[in-house]
């Protein structure tokens, strides 16, 4: 059972009863589920040239398409199935994800072309969410004064789900081939199945009239969730826009060229691993400090952390300065979770929330492309200091959205 170590502080109702419960089930649900959309990583190129595909820049084109495919479908029906759980229950959401992820990835493993491959990553998009619809049960479920802390610990399963992922997919092909890997991955999302089916507890939901009318039109101050859309998305595109230019950088900092994969693998890994250590201990400082303060000095130590990345002169200095901005970036997610939630009525908040995770996805396929452009047409410094002038306003906007006398 997952443990919060600050004080004990009453739940705030009895429909509380079950929130710890239900939040270690979301956190082994959104672990497996991520791990199986990203474990392919490492041997999509080589599944792609097994369905057929022989050319090697149509490998790469293929490979390309087909990972990118899931987070599209993704990130199109994430404001649906918020909507739909607004309506009919964030409980039920949770099965439907996990029992479609297990049909689709083990489908994936049976694929017989490349065209089939594509059709059933846009499929596991399409049916998935398991990790954006706890995070809808986890912030409305959860005691307010807890909700930072708990959606800090969902954010660091889901980022160990992104780390863990391509290391199992560079682990079992070898062992058992790569569509036994697909039907393992299904398998195991089947477990997380069954643990949201017979375990998770979702509190009565209000008659349906109650539940009818969402939308933005009931949400009577709509900066704070406009804000934490854009402050969302930013977070995303900062993280990503290094993404393409990193393993250049590496090589223009590190002597040795066959240190260049390592070091930068090492790069993109430090980041997400000190968003795994901080996300639950900002989220608890947020319960007790506020959620707008911890994202305005998140933004803002961000900002600060990316001028030194492009001004480093060797590799241990980018890997040390990408682990503290992991650091300050950790709290951003489950505080914009949290501020949502605050802010608008509960009825809508899955939509909100759905919504959330749609402009997350934006800033993850607008990141890749503009780093790349700057990297490519004005430096690959460029990256990093227009990416902080980017984060500090967000600070700025953040500070400015929050409502006055708001402490949360």
């Amino acid at each position: 059972m997952i443990r919060d170590s600050s004080a004990a502080v009453p739940d705030a109702s009895p429909e509380d009863a079950h929130w710890r419960r239900n939040l270690a089930v979301c956190v082994f649900g959104s672990f497996t589920t991520i791990v199986a959309m990203t474990l392919l990583l490492p041997f999509l190129p080589l599944y792609v040239e097994e369905l057929g595909v022989k050319d090697q820049a149509a490998i790469v084109q293929w490979s390309g398409v087909a990972f990118g495919a899931t987070f599209f479908s993704a990130a199109l029906v994430a404001p649906l199935w918020g909507r739909l759980a607004d309506l009919y229950g964030r409980k039920l959401m949770l099965i439907r994800a996990s029992l479609g992820m297990a049909v689709a990835m083990s489908l994936i493993g049976l694929a017989g072309n490349v065209w089939q491959l594509v059709g059933l990553r846009l499929l596991a998009g399409l049916l998935g969410g398991y990790a954006s619809g706890s995070t809808v049960l986890v912030a409305t479920q959860t005691p307010k004064d807890r909700s930072a802390w708990a959606l800090g610990t969902l954010a660091s399963g889901i980022m160990a789900g992104n780390l863990v992922g391509p290391l199992v997919g560079g682990v079992l092909p070898p062992l058992i081939g790569i569509r036994a890997t697909f039907l393992a991955a299904g398998a195991v999302i089947f477990l997380a199945f069954l643990a949201t089916l017979l375990l998770i507890r979702e509190a009565p939901r209000p008659p349906r009239h109650a539940r009818s009318g969402g939308g933005w039109s009931s949400i009577p101050d709509k900066r704070p969730a406009l804000a934490m859309l854009a402050t969302g998305m930013l977070l995303m595109l900062a993280v990503m826009s290094v993404e393409p230019i990193i393993t250049v950088y590496v090589a223009e900092l590190t002597p040795d060229p066959a240190r260049v994969t390592l070091v930068a693998g090492l790069a993109m890994a430090a980041t997400a691993l000190g968003s795994i250590l901080s996300a639950p201990r900002l989220g608890r400082l947020a319960d007790r400090i506020g959620h707008w303060t911890v994202i305005t000095a998140s933004l803002t130590a961000s900002a600060l952390l990316l001028v030194p990345q492009a001004l480093v002169t060797s590799d241990w200095q980018l890997v040390a300065l990408r682990f503290l901005m992991g650091l300050a970036l950790g709290g951003l997610l489950p505080c914009i979770a949290s501020v949502i939630r605050h802010s608008v009525p509960d009825r809508v908040a899955g939509t909100m929330l759905g919504y959330s995770t749609s402009s997350q996805y934006v800033g993850q396929v607008v990141g890749p492309l503009l780093g790349g452009f700057v990297g490519g047409h004005v430096g690959m410094r460029a990256v990093f200091l227009g990416t902080a002038v980017l984060m500090a306003l967000g600070a700025a906007g953040t500070a400015l959205a929050r409502p006055k006398g708001m402490r949360a």
